[in-house]
This record gives structure tokens, sequence and C-alpha cells, in this order.
């Protein structure tokens, strides 16, 4: 399997089931970039290294993610409308647990 369904809601309440290749070694805020999920540039506008929050999302699935890293977590301290689910969708890196996975954007900053 190289690709993965996960669902994606945008930031006007649509809903997008869509493929995420496990075997590119891509992010969720790439994967919504390429699927033109939200405007260009709106999203990730640091390039994914954790340092705008731009590509903030709220994991509204089960899944278990990796732990936050130090800067992840310092640039949500700082981000708008965060909430316990909040993630950096540069941090999601793609893979196999993934499958099925649901999250929201978070409304634009």
């Amino acid at each position: 399997m190289s690709d993965i369904t996960i669902h994606i809601t945008d930031r006007e309440g649509t809903t997008h089931q869509v493929e995420a290749p496990i075997d590119m070694n891509m992010n969720l805020m790439e994967i919504v970039r390429s699927y033109e999920l939200a405007p260009e540039g709106t999203i990730g506008v640091c390039g994914g290294m954790a340092m705008c929050a731009s590509c903030q999302c709220y994991v509204e699935s089960d899944h278990e993610l990796p732990e936050m890293s130090d800067d992840e977590d310092a640039m949500l301290a700082e981000a708008f409308y965060v909430e316990d689910n909040s993630r950096l969708g540069c941090q999601i890196h793609m893979d196999t647990a993934l499958e099925g996975l649901k999250v929201r954007l978070a409304p634009e900053s």
C-alpha cells in the first residue's frame, strides 16, 4: 500500500476524502496544499518549519500521533484558535497508522 485515505475539513466546512501517499515523506500541510484545500499563501507560509502555525488543524479522530516537539508546542502556545486537539499539519507525517485520519483546518489567523 502506497496511499492512505484521510478526511480533511477545509475552512469553509467542506470535508474532502483524499488519498495521501505514504512513500513520499509528505506531511499533512503538503497534502492540503497539493489538493488546494486552502487558498494559496494561507497555509504552510513558513514552508513546514513549525514557525508560523498557518497549517494548524484540529485532529478529530482517535489516531495516536507522534509526541509534539518542543518547537511545535511553542508555536501553538502563540497561535490563535488553539484547542486541546490542535496540531501543526507540517509536523504530521503520512504513514500507514494514519489511515482514516480526520482533521479540520483551523481558521486563518
